[in-house]
């Protein structure tokens, strides 16, 4: 009999894994797909020689993860890369305000009359980022803080919403940017917690920024799953489990899917009937004649791109999406172009690059035209440098992956106090109602990106179950 099984083989699944297996317990992956990743893949999406991210590109919360950087990832080929500039917003008159390594150069992008209010609410945390991440990252009580004192100091200026943040700001530029960091989420931005979610965001880059992995986010799936191979772990795929009696024996069953395919597939019922999954993306990922023709030269230097000309654009877009049920025009962007950085994702003098606005979930539209028209607005002459496109809503997202219910990347709507208390108000997330099943997917805390710590902190509620149950 095995001591653990996993279900799903994405960043959460693998590491959850990984984490076991380094503590000597027997563990066996089982992953629907060809391939492991989740959420973390690469694939010819366009042409030939195009290696395309079909979810996540940037990783600010991957290199900043607690969990991966106690793991030796390198040693299996995970390389991050870092462009000029981890983000930039541009605006319609050819400047940008920008996300850099440097406090400064943040703050001085955003003008004279909000640079002190950015440093005053940022250069504190960070010298004390790395205790802050895992404690942020670690919680509910799966770990005492590290830093109470600035884990609570973090709370009273993130706790509240975003907008009210914001009001330390005067001008739009620090606004427009500091929305955007929020819009990640897919969060409407007068949500609980809403200003902690773009603070997070800018820490990141200040302390390690916001890289690419080299060859594509392929790269950190496959390292985690040659890391555990090492350690003894089993790794199946091409296998869709469709109830618990489809596994093998095992004393635990850990769980990276949606809570409700969790449910569906563990026999619990109505455990998750209060879940709520939140609005979706339309994501275009394009093969590029030559780079994207940004007006603002920031934006060229930058792995990642903000596109919107105001505030009050990203507010009404995530607002359309994810409380009127329509899809905005024009849309909130955000962009990541991979080859700045990266020549290994494209032929020579070619690019990739991707693009996603926000829909409603489940929406079965066609977004292209409002996209492109929107990227044209601060990159003329986009249109002509496109090769080729490929194009996801929400069904062909839920397709590709069945843990983005109706399109819902995050797993989950990342709003109100699921923000925090995801999948349900309980003091551990991680167990269900069934003592030897787990759930440890991104439906949990910390929540979506590709970071692995939901996996972690699902492992130390498996061993406590393991180390019972002997």
């Amino acid at each position: 009999m095995l001591d653990a099984v996993v279900v799903g083989a994405g960043p959460n699944g693998l590491t959850a894994a990984v984490e076991l297996a380094r503590r000597g317990h027997s563990v066996a992956v089982f992953e629907a797909r060809s391939t492991v990743g989740g959420g973390a893949r690469t694939e010819e999406l366009t042409l030939p020689g195009f290696r395309h991210d079909p979810c996540s590109a940037a990783h600010p919360l991957g290199i900043n993860s607690p969990a991966f950087r106690a793991l030796p990832l390198e040693r299996y080929g995970l390389e991050w890369l870092h462009a000029e500039l981890p983000m930039a917003h541009p605006f319609l008159d050819g400047s940008a305000a920008v996300l850099s390594r440097s406090v400064g150069e943040t703050a001085a992008s955003f003008g004279p009359r909000d640079a002190g209010a950015y440093r005053r609410l940022i250069e504190p945390f960070v010298p004390k980022w790395d205790a802050l991440v895992r404690d942020f990252m670690a919680l509910p009580l799966t770990a005492l803080p590290r830093d109470p004192v600035t884990l609570a100091r973090f709370g009273l200026a993130g706790l509240p919403p975003s907008t009210w943040l914001m009001r330390r700001f005067r001008d739009d530029r620090a606004r427009a940017l500091f929305a955007g960091l929020v819009a990640h989420v897919i969060a409407p931005l007068g949500g609980l917690a809403t200003g902690a979610v773009g603070m997070v965001f800018a820490l990141a880059a200040h302390a390690r920024g916001w890289p690419v992995a080299r060859g594509g986010s392929q790269s950190i799936s496959d390292a985690l799953a040659a890391h555990l191979r090492d350690l003894g772990g089993a790794v199946h795929t091409d296998y869709e489990v469709k109830r618990l009696d489809d596994l093998p024996p095992a004393r635990a069953y850990v769980f990276d899917t949606s809570p409700t395919a969790l449910a569906r597939i563990a026999g619990l019922g109505r455990a998750y009937e209060g879940y709520r999954y939140g609005a979706s993306v339309f994501k275009i990922d394009y093969a590029l004649d030559g780079p994207v023709p940004w007006t603002a030269k920031e934006a060229r230097a930058a792995g990642t791109v903000q596109v919107a000309a105001s505030s009050r654009e990203v507010a009404t877009a995530l607002r359309a999406a994810s409380r009127e049920g329509k899809a905005p025009d024009p849309p909130f962007l955000i962009t990541v172009q991979p080859s700045v950085v990266d020549p290994t994702r494209a032929p020579e003098g070619k690019h990739v690059f991707w693009a996603y606005g926000h829909v409603p979930n489940g929406w079965e539209g066609d977004l292209t035209d409002a996209v492109e028209r929107q990227l044209e607005r601060f990159a003329p002459g986009f249109r002509d440098r496109v090769l080729a496109r490929a194009t996801a809503g929400p069904p062909q997202l839920a397709e590709r992956n069945a843990n983005y219910v109706g399109g819902d990347i995050a797993c989950g709507a990342a709003s109100g106090l699921q923000l925090m208390l995801r999948p349900k108000l309980t003091l551990s997330p991680y167990r269900t109602p069934h003592p030897a099943i787990f759930l440890c997917s991104s439906a949990t805390p910390p929540g979506p990106g590709v970071h692995g710590m939901s996996g972690h902190n699902a492992a130390k509620a498996v061993w406590r179950r393991l180390r019972e149950a002997s």
